[in-house]
C-alpha cells in the first residue's frame, strides 16, 4: 500500500506553526502569563491574525489593497515588537539600577542603530514620497522592513545580556521572563543568518540555465523552510516553559490564600486534631 498525502513541506509548518501559535495563546490567558507579559502576548495574537489573514485574503483580492492589508500589518507587528523587547528586558533587569539600565539601552540602541544604518540598501530620499497610493506603500514597506532588522538586532542584544548578566539581577534561567528572550534571540539569529546566507547565495550565485535558476530558488526555499521550522521549534519551547511555574511560585500560593489575620497554624489544622464541639 502506497500513502498519497497532498501536503507540501510549506502547508505543514504553516498548520503546525499556526497551531503553536493557539496553543501559546491559550497558555498565556490560561496560566495569567498575559498579565505580566501583555506586548508579548498581543504580538503572539498579531502573528496569528497575520498568518490566518495571509492564508484567506491571498489571490481574492486586488494586489494593491492586499498589499496594503498586509503591508500595514507588517508596520504594527513591527512596532508591537519593539515594545516586546522593552518589555522583556524591564522584566529581565527588575533589580538593576536605573544607571546601568540606562548606559545598556543607550549601548543596545547604538549598536542597533549602526547595523539598521549599514546592512541593506537605503532608497535615494528624493525618491521617497507620498504623492500615490504605490509610493505611500513602498514607504511603509520600508519602514516595516528596517524596524524588523531592529527589533532582530536588539533581540539578540538582550538576548545575550539576559544570558550573561540575568542571573546577577534575579533572572534565572527558569524565570518566564529568561525563556522569552532565550526565545526571541534564537529566532532574531536565525532570521539574520538567513538574510546573510542568502545576500550571499544571490550575490556569488550565476545562473547559466534554467536549471541553475530553479537550484538557486530552491535553496532559498530550503533556507525559509529550516528558519520556519526553528520558529516552529522556539514557539514549543515557549509554550513548555510559560506553561510551567517559575521557582518558588506554586511555594507561595497556599499562603498567599489565608485570610487576612489567621495563623498557619490553624490553617494546618485537620479536621481529625479539631475538638469535637465544632
Amino acid at each position: 500500500m502506497h500513502l498519497n498525502f497532498a501536503f507540501t513541506a510549506v502547508q505543514i509548518l504553516w498548520t503546525l506553526t499556526f497551531a503553536v501559535h493557539l496553543i501559546l495563546l491559550v497558555v498565556l490567558l490560561g496560566r495569567d502569563r498575559a498579565r505580566t507579559f501583555r506586548w508579548f502576548t498581543i504580538s503572539i495574537a498579531l502573528s496569528a491574525l497575520r498568518l490566518v489573514s495571509s492564508r484567506i485574503l491571498f489571490g481574492r483580492l486586488p494586489q494593491i489593497t492586499m498589499g496594503a492589508i498586509f503591508i500595514t500589518l507588517a508596520v504594527i507587528s513591527a512596532l508591537i515588537s519593539l515594545l516586546v523587547v522593552v518589555e522583556v528586558a524591564r522584566r529581565s533587569f527588575a533589580g538593576a539600577q536605573r544607571r546601568t539600565v540606562s548606559l545598556w539601552t543607550l549601548l543596545l540602541v547604538v549598536v542597533g542603530g549602526v547595523v539598521l544604518a549599514t546592512w541593506g540598501p537605503w532608497p535615494a530620499w528624493k525618491t521617497v514620497g507620498v504623492d500615490n497610493p504605490l509610493a505611500t506603500l513602498s514607504l511603509m514597506q520600508l519602514v516595516a522592513q528596517k524596524l524588523a532588522l531592529l527589533v532582530d538586532v536588539l533581540s539578540v542584544e538582550l538576548g545575550l545580556l539576559v544570558v550573561l548578566f540575568g542571573r546577577r539581577y534575579g533572572t534565572g534561567w527558569r524565570k518566564h521572563a529568561y525563556q522569552i528572550a532565550l526565545g526571541l534571540s534564537t529566532a532574531s539569529l536565525c532570521q539574520i543568518a538567513v538574510q546573510v546566507i542568502w545576500q550571499i547565495i544571490a550575490k556569488t550565485a550565476v545562473p547559466h540555465s534554467m536549471a541553475d535558476y530553479e537550484r538557486i530558488l530552491g535553496l532559498r526555499d530550503k533556507l525559509l523552510n529550516a528558519n520556519n521550522a526553528l520558529y516552529l521549534a522556539v514557539f514549543v519551547w515557549w509554550i513548555i516553559w510559560l506553561w510551567l511555574d517559575e521557582p518558588g511560585t506554586a511555594a507561595q500560593q497556599p499562603a498567599e490564600a489565608l485570610p487576612a489575620g489567621q495563623p498557619a497554624e490553624a490553617a494546618a489544622l485537620t479536621e481529625s486534631e479539631k475538638p469535637q464541639g465544632e
